[in-house]
């Protein structure tokens, strides 16, 4: 017990030398009153006082109040209320191969066999169909082989307009799931795993229960996948037992609303290595860290290089926010994107692309007031541009300035309550529009829904994406002396490989011209040859995202509800 205390003080003291204070409390919440105690004898008062939390408070987020209501997954009238059904398949160990550490850890020395399981379960989008349905009655039912054994329980829910007369609407909703003997809990495709911390996602302990908060502000038909990979232990003294559950249910506790940041946690990462080029772009033991959750969804990210700062929007929830390389979360801008009586309408009213121009003024793309703006220093806000030849702009989208000062940006029609269709627009297409000293030239039309906009790094070609699910390219333009554009070449078409209504969003560049695109499969990265690289796939799909840090080779990914950190190998080209 004395090095364990030891431990803990020591892992505390060398946590608050590199942590802000905000994150140490975000990870003292992760610990028991009895760890803290314990430790709290061998901590400077420097290091007690950055965790600015009472034991007694830090308790009572470790053991939860009691829920205002309980759904039970483990019963027939439970998961019909979630109109759930529960899925399982056992899982087979299988020989694969991998490769030695080279020198530095890393896994790039030479081949070598070991063992993997099928299926690999957890993803949101996994196809479980042909999976056996369970009677949510049944989940006690001993599973699985015995001995050395593991599989996979699945279950998609939907939450309810009320539970037990509680209104779901802004509450806490808590999932706990008490496996027998081990699990580790996919949620909507996200495993996480916070450094030290045991429990949530990861295993919790000999027949401990595993609770994960799903969403911190909850509304009536948010929808949640569950993945439940069970594990029969102990695993060095392969038991005589089977797996099982114990326990599975939902809890509805009070709601605190706004998203929040969260100390760095690792989570899944899939990288998909198409061409040997990739190695000097992704690390080979690639990791990508969740920093921020509870958004509606995240978009148009940008750098502020002078303050360590990533800016960027939430168009649904029409609010810009501002997130610290400290680890903080602020809101920057509310109504960010519009303001009117009939905003209710809009599904997207909020900003959406930012960047800074040539003098660091931050330049926005306002869908419900279909504009592009810029803020001044003294925060007054100058309009750039709203019509062309007097129409309204349907709803610029994203942007990018050049070294001329010249603001090029995209206006497809998805910021508009009914897109398309919608009485408001005014322009009979989408546009890709280039600002200069107060002169709006229209470039092309070409694009039924242009997208992510960016320039190569030497800026003599433009590239320009497709939201269009019948289209999915990307086009590159040669950029005339005179700012507008030459003919366009496909530069990759994924029409064919990409099946769905998901299409394309935000690109990036890197220093070396290899290009950075948003699919629905991931971020896949092209070299300025347009061969496909590879991609990288996290939990949950980014739209956009922007280089950051100091040395500009990490890549803050705004991913639905989610902002996330992935350090590359190689720097961003950066406004």
């Amino acid at each position: 017990m004395r090095m364990k205390m030891h431990m803990a003080a020591a892992t505390l003291r060398a946590a608050a030398r590199h942590m802000a204070a905000t994150t140490l409390r975000a990870a003292a919440r992760h610990m028991t009153a009895a760890t803290l105690r314990a430790a709290a004898g061998h901590m400077t008062a420097a290091t007690l006082a950055a965790l600015l939390g009472s034991v007694s408070g830090l308790a009572a987020a470790a053991e939860p109040a009691a829920p205002l209501a309980v759904i039970d997954l483990a019963s027939r009238d439970g998961a019909a209320s979630v109109r759930g059904t529960w899925r399982y398949s056992d899982t087979r160990i299988v020989p694969t191969t991998f490769r030695l550490p080279d020198a530095e850890g890393q896994p790039t020395g030479g081949p070598t066999e070991t063992y993997d399981f099928a299926p690999h379960a957890g993803a949101a989008d996994f196809d479980d169909s042909s999976w056996p349905v369970l009677d949510p009655s049944t989940l006690a039912a001993r599973r699985g082989h015995g001995r050395l054994s593991f599989n996979w329980y699945r279950l998609r829910l939907t939450l309810p307009e009320q539970v037990g007369g509680v209104a779901v609407e802004g509450r806490s909703i808590v999932l706990q799931v008490t496996l027998d003997d081990y699990a580790e809990v996919w949620v909507d495709g996200e495993l996480a795993r916070p450094f030290g911390v045991g429990g949530g996602s990861v295993i919790a302990g000999w027949n401990a229960p595993n609770r994960i908060t799903l969403t911190r502000h909850a509304k009536a038909g948010d929808k949640f996948t569950i993945a439940v990979f069970g594990i029969n232990g102990p695993i060095s003294d392969t038991p005589t037992n089977y797996i099982f559950i114990r326990e599975a249910r939902l809890a509805l506790h009070p709601g605190s609303p706004g998203p929040q940041a969260v100390v760095p946690q690792e989570v899944n990462v899939l990288v998909t290595r198409l061409d040997p080029a990739l190695d000097a772009i992704v690390p080979p033991n690639t990791k990508l860290y969740k920093v921020a959750d509870g958004f509606e969804f995240t978009e148009g990210p940008v750098w502020s290089r002078p303050e360590g700062a990533l800016y960027f929007s939430d168009p649904n929830h029409n609010t810009m926010y501002r997130y610290s390389e400290a680890g903080t979360l602020s809101v920057f801008r509310e109504h960010s994107g519009y303001d009117a009586p009939d905003i209710k309408e809009y599904g997207q009213p909020g900003s959406n692309g930012l960047t800074f121009d040539r003098q660091g003024r931050l330049v926005i793309n306002e869908h419900g007031r279909h504009r592009v703006s810029r803020l001044e220093p003294d925060g007054r806000i100058t309009v750039l541009a709203d019509n062309y030849r007097g129409k309204r702009l349907n709803s610029p989208n994203d942007l990018v300035v050049k070294s001329d000062g010249s603001v090029y940006f995209t206006d497809p029609p998805f910021g508009l309550p009914k897109f398309f269709d919608d009485p408001r627009k005014e322009l009979p297409y989408s546009g890709v529009y280039r600002w200069r000293d107060g002169r709006l030239t229209l470039l092309t039309t070409e694009l039924k829904g242009p997208n992510g906009i960016v320039f190569t790094p030497d800026e003599h070609f433009l590239y320009v994406d497709n939201w269009d699910a019948q289209r999915k390219v990307v086009l590159r333009y040669p950029v005339r002396a005179d700012g507008t554009l030459g003919p366009s070449a496909v530069f990759a078409d994924m029409t064919a490989e990409l099946n769905g209504a998901e299409a394309l969003d935000g690109m990036k560049v890197d220093v070396a011209g290899n290009l950075y695109v948003s699919a629905p499969d991931g971020v896949r990265i092209y070299s300025p040859a347009g061969k496909h690289l590879g991609t990288v796939t996290g939990p949950k799909n980014a739209h956009n995202f922007a280089w950051g840090g100091a040395d500009g080779r990490t890549l803050y990914l705004a991913a639905l509800s989610g902002l996330y950190r992935l350090p590359l190998l190689v720097p961003g080209v950066r406004p």
